[in-house]
C-alpha cells in the first residue's frame, strides 16, 4: 500500500485492496446474520405508518427500476430502494446496534449492499465482504465520536452514512482516490438530531438518509465530483466538529480485527438496545426467586445508561415511547418473563400487571461509574425486593445476541421465523430465503433472496 497523507485517503486505501480471502470467516458470518436481522426487522417494520408514507412517496417519484423495493414486486432507483428498505429495518427498532454508540450501522451496510449487489451482478462474497467493510469504517469513525456526538445531540446516523458509502463504492469498484471522495462526500452529508430520533419516527428518517445519502455519494464520486479529502481530520472538520476522540485508533491495526464480530449486537428484543442486559437481568431475578408479581415491594434498577440521559418514561403508549423507556422493559420483563416483539404492542403497553409494576420501579441514586467512556456497551443489575423482606439480584453485562457473548444462528433464525411473515412472506418463502442468506458466501446469487422477498400475490 502507499502512504496516504489524509484519513479519508487512509481508509479508501483499506477499503479497496482488502480482498474476500482476508476478512474473517467469522466476520462474513456475522454479516449474514446483520442482512438476516436486518430483513426481519424490516418485515416488522413494513406495515408501521412511516415506513408506509416513505414508501408511498418514492412509489410515487419512480425513476429508473435498479435495486428491488423488499416485500413489493417492484423496483427503483438505487438511492430510494436503499431509502425505503432501511426505512422499514429502523421503523421497528428491531435492528441491530453497535454496542458502542448504539448505532444501526448493520441496517444501512445491509440494505446498501444488497441493492448494489443486486444492480452490478456481485458475487455473495463480494456483498458480505462489501457489508463487512462498510461496518468497520462506520464502526471505527463512530467510535471515535462517541460520546462527544452525543453530547452535541447528534444521532448515529452521522456515521452509519459511512457504511452505506463504503459499501457502495466497494460494490462500485471505485478506486482509492474516489472512495476517499466518497468517504469525504458521506462526512459533509447527513446532520440528525438525536433528540428528535429519541422522541419521534425521526429515527427511521435518519437511517433512510444515511443509506440513500451513502450510495448517492459513491455514485456521485464514481461520476468524478470531488470533495475536499482532509474534512474528517482538518481543524474545523468532521471529527473536530463532532467532538471527536482517540482519532489514531481509526486506522490503527486495520484488518487485525471485525468490529462486526466484537461490536455488532443482533437485537434478540426490539428497543432500545443499552436496556436489553438489563431487562435480562431482571427477568433472571424474577427466575432466580420465582417471584410473584403481586410480591413484590420495590424494583431497583443500577445501570450504565443511568449516566446518561437516556433512561425514558414509564407507561408508554406507542413504539417510539416503549422503545426508550428502561422501566418498562424491566417490568414487562418481570411480569412476563422476559421481553419481547409482543411488548411493542400498544395492547400489551396497556397491561395493567405490569402498569402496576412499573410504578414499583426507582433507580439506584449511586450507581456504579462507566469503566471507559461508552456509555451504552455495558449492562445493568436488577434487584427485586419482595414484601417479606427477601431480596433478588441478578446482573446481565451484555445481552444475548452481542460481540460479546457472540451471536448464534438458533437465535437469529427465531427472530427471522417470527418477524418475516408480518411482510406477508409464507412459510416457505420464510425458510427459502433464510437459507439464501445463509448460503450467500456459497456462491448464491442475490437475485434469489430478492426474488423470495416478494410475496406471493401482492
Amino acid at each position: 500500500m502507499s502512504s496516504p497523507t489524509t484519513l479519508a485517503l487512509q481508509l479508501a486505501e483499506f477499503v479497496v485492496h482488502t480482498p474476500p480471502t482476508a476478512i474473517s470467516a467469522v466476520a462474513m458470518e456475522r454479516a449474514k446474520m446483520s442482512l438476516a436481522s436486518t430483513v426481519a426487522s424490516a418485515s416488522m417494520g413494513y406495515g408501521i405508518e412511516s415506513a408506509s408514507i416513505i414508501r408511498r412517496l418514492e412509489l410515487s417519484n419512480a425513476g429508473a427500476g435498479l435495486a428491488s423495493v423488499w416485500f413489493e414486486d417492484v423496483k427503483l432507483p438505487l438511492a430510494a430502494a436503499v431509502r425505503v428498505n432501511a426505512v422499514a429495518s429502523d421503523a421497528a427498532a428491531s435492528d441491530d446496534s453497535d454496542l458502542r454508540s448504539i448505532a444501526h450501522i448493520g441496517t444501512i451496510a445491509s440494505t446498501t449492499a444488497v441493492a448494489l449487489g443486486e444492480h452490478t451482478g456481485a458475487t455473495g462474497n463480494e456483498i458480505l465482504a462489501a457489508m463487512v467493510l462498510g461496518y468497520e469504517v462506520a464502526g471505527r469513525i463512530d467510535e471515535a465520536l462517541t460520546p462527544g456526538r452525543m453530547q452535541r445531540g447528534f444521532h448515529g446516523s452521522v456515521s452509519t452514512v459511512f457504511a452505506g458509502a463504503v459499501a457502495t463504492g466497494r460494490l462500485l469498484k471505485l478506486p482509492v482516490k474516489q472512495m476517499g471522495h466518497a468517504i469525504a462526500l458521506a462526512a459533509t452529508s447527513i446532520g440528525g438530531m438525536a433528540v428528535s430520533a429519541d422522541t419521534s419516527c425521526a429515527r427511521e428518517y435518519h437511517a433512510g438518509l444515511s443509506a440513500a445519502t451513502g450510495v448517492q455519494a459513491s455514485l456521485a464520486a464514481q461520476a468524478g465530483f470531488q470533495a475536499e479529502l482532509t474534512v474528517l481530520d482538518r481543524p474545523r472538520g468532521f471529527l473536530a466538529a463532532m467532538g471527536g476522540q482517540a482519532l489514531d485508533d481509526i486506522t490503527r491495526d486495520l484488518g487485525s480485527s471485525w468490529d462486526i464480530v466484537t461490536d455488532m449486537a443482533i437485537k434478540l428484543m426490539p428497543g432500545a438496545h443499552p436496556f436489553h442486559a438489563t431487562a435480562e437481568a431482571a427477568a433472571d431475578a424474577a427466575r432466580l426467586g420465582k417471584v410473584a408479581v403481586e410480591d413484590i415491594e420495590q424494583v431497583v434498577i443500577s445501570a450504565a445508561v443511568q449516566w446518561t440521559n437516556f433512561k425514558g418514561d414509564p407507561h408508554p403508549r406507542n413504539l417510539v415511547d416503549a422503545a426508550h423507556s428502561l422501566v418498562y422493559f424491566v417490568a414487562a420483563a418481570i411480569a412476563d418473563g422476559g421481553f419481547d416483539w409482543k411488548h411493542m404492542d400498544v395492547q400489551k403497553m396497556a397491561d395493567p400487571v405490569i402498569a402496576r409494576l412499573q410504578d414499583k420501579v426507582v433507580f439506584d441514586p449511586s450507581p456504579p461509574p462507566l469503566p471507559d467512556r461508552f456509555p451504552h456497551r455495558h449492562g445493568g443489575s436488577v434487584t427485586i425486593r419482595l414484601k417479606d423482606g427477601r431480596e433478588f439480584r441478578s446482573t446481565c453485562t451484555a445481552p444475548r445476541g452481542s460481540g460479546p457473548r457472540g451471536v448464534e444462528w438458533v437465535d437469529v433464525e427465531r427472530k427471522y421465523r417470527d418477524l418475516s411473515p408480518l411482510a406477508g412472506l409464507t412459510q416457505s418463502q420464510v425458510e427459502a430465503s433464510l437459507a439464501a442468506i445463509r448460503r450467500l458466501d456459497d456462491g448464491t446469487s442475490i437475485d434469489e433472496l430478492i426474488k423470495l422477498l416478494r410475496p406471493i400475490g401482492r
